[in-house]
């Protein structure tokens, strides 16, 4: 059930007429406590959405009541408009839920530029009717309802001893890092302080969802909000609660990954034996943004060149003639040169792990990317809503 698997949630999803698909695109997680504790990470991207915009004020008390989110349109540059589209929406939920505004957090993905008149009516009356179908079955609903691109809803759940954390995501294109990469509820039902959720939770995104890098490009709508209603009483250890909050969003970020436009490989980048975990996030990424590599992936070749010249245009501690490239279990790389033939490399499974040692240190990190495709291209050029 997702958002709605911890205790004390209720959700619902509906259609608001916002997609052209007549899908689901209102989507409500309401939070009924005892405890209101809220905390979020946004896009880094300096062209925010209306939406972060205010939700980066509403958060800032670490208390949170609702979460609204649509899909179908983003809300995005559409001027002091659109800004008061979200002030309404939040005002409006709050009138409905008998809270403060202030501690509503509002979430839009679409088209960027969407957010007329239409928009805005269409926004708040599927609000309504979402807050009128609330239940605690309600995050199957909620999960359908934030999706555009996607081909399948993501949902995760992580049950520990008497408590539970459950999540829903959104994403399939513009998967790249800056605090968090697409639209994403959290809820759980342990006892959390805000400062507590908040330093889980960044800690929880710069290793998950931080690290998955599917096409290089930042979205300006992007946002992961973790709510705790504190309904079992139980209060754990904030490493044990951080752990566990990394496995639903590291679960989440696979799913993701599996589901990018039009991709035909789940590429994992690791790096090992780096002089720093930040070396080896940078080189990792410099690899996963390359799509002179990603295309070789995209044909089967496991072309390592493309692998060192990546690499070799970061700042890395490493000498580029004494690094180790392996891919799928093979070394085709030695010491910077030619080590098993390439054919014995078989990359026709979706899954591609590329192992690369820098041979300078004992810090590693893991990078997820997907191939570049025709079909990823076609999704991007015929995108409209």
């Amino acid at each position: 059930m997702s958002v709605t698997a911890a205790q004390g949630f209720e959700a619902a999803g509906v259609s608001a007429g916002l997609k052209s698909s007549g899908g689901k695109d209102v989507a409500v997680v309401v939070n009924r406590g005892p405890h209101k504790t809220g905390a979020a990470v946004f896009t880094s991207n300096r062209a925010k959405a209306n939406p972060i915009i205010w939700s980066q004020q509403a958060i800032a008390d670490g208390v949170v009541e609702a979460v609204v989110l649509n899909s179908g349109g983003a809300n995005c540059f559409t001027g002091s408009f659109g800004f008061q589209t979200t002030h309404q929406t939040a005002e409006k939920a709050a009138e409905l839920l008998g809270v403060s505004a202030a501690d509503i957090i509002v979430c839009s993905t679409g088209l960027i530029g969407t957010g007329d008149e239409i928009f805005r009516g269409k926004i708040l009356s599927g609000m309504e009717e979402a807050i009128g179908a609330l239940s605690a079955d309600g995050g199957e609903d909620a999960s359908l309802a934030i999706m555009t691109t996607d081909s399948k809803p993501k949902r995760a759940v992580v049950t520990r001893d008497g408590w539970t954390i459950g999540g829903m995501a959104k994403g399939a294109g513009m998967l790249a890092p800056g605090l968090a990469t697409m639209l994403v509820v959290i809820t759980t039902d342990a006892v959390l302080e805000p400062a507590e959720a908040d330093a889980a939770l960044r800690r929880a995104t710069a290793r998950t969802f931080d690290r998955l890098d599917s096409d290089g490009c930042m979205s300006t709508n992007d946002q992961v909000t973790l709510l705790a209603s504190g309904a079992t009483g139980i209060r754990p250890s904030l490493d044990e609660f951080a752990a566990a909050l990394a496995e639903v969003c590291q679960d989440l970020a696979v799913q993701l990954q599996a589901d990018a436009e039009g991709a035909s490989h789940e590429i994992a980048i690791e790096v090992v034996g780096a002089a720093s975990e930040e070396d080896a996030v940078i080189v990792g990424r410099s690899v996963a943004r390359n799509n002179l590599f990603k295309a070789a992936i995209f044909g089967n070749d496991p072309n390592w060149g493309r692998v060192l010249a990546a690499i070799g245009t970061t700042d890395a501690a490493f000498d580029p003639y004494d690094v180790d490239v392996s891919f799928n279990g093979v070394r085709v790389c030695s010491q910077g040169g030619p080590d098993r033939p390439r054919e014995e490399v078989d990359l026709t499974p979706r899954r591609t792990h590329i192992v690369i040692d820098l041979r300078v240190g004992e810090a590693e990190a893991t990078i997820l990317t997907n191939d570049l495709t025709h079909d990823y291209v076609h999704e991007n050029s015929a995108y409209s809503s």
